[in-house]
């Protein structure tokens, strides 16, 4: 009688995991005081988004620069269009901005952007969407 309940399970379990895309990884590279801006700072971050990742929606409460390094992803703010970046193109978000679309655009090939982020020194460089 068990067997058919594990059965059931499996498949239950599988397409869950299927849904959640795979988060990116975000390695700090510099954080950096700006003098001639008091109680500002520049946050340079570099992300990598494995085959199919995604970031969930968020914001930064800063002015945001994405520089495409290596693969293809598709980002977007809202009430704004999507696009499709490649190595060498870039992408601003504002501080107002909620970034609602960040994913890698391929399913089997991973992507790798590095950000700058102008910003109130000391405050957190990611925010949850409101």
């Amino acid at each position: 009688m068990r067997l058919p309940f594990l059965l059931v399970l499996v498949p239950i379990v599988g397409v869950a995991q299927a849904d959640t895309p795979p988060p990116p990884s975000v390695t700090p590279v510099m954080t950096q005081a700006l003098p001639d801006y008091p109680g500002k700072e520049v946050l340079i971050l570099q992300v990598q988004y494995p085959p199919g990742g995604a970031d969930p929606v968020h914001r930064h409460d800063a002015h945001g620069f994405i520089y495409v390094l290596e693969g293809s992803v598709i980002m977007g703010v809202k009430g704004g269009k999507e696009v499709t970046l490649t190595p060498g193109q870039s992408f601003y978000e504002g501080p107002a901005d909620i970034h609602s679309v960040g994913r890698n655009a391929s399913q089997d090939k991973p992507a790798k952007f590095v950000v700058f982020l102008l910003k109130e020194a000391k405050k957190p460089a990611l925010l949850p969407a409101e």
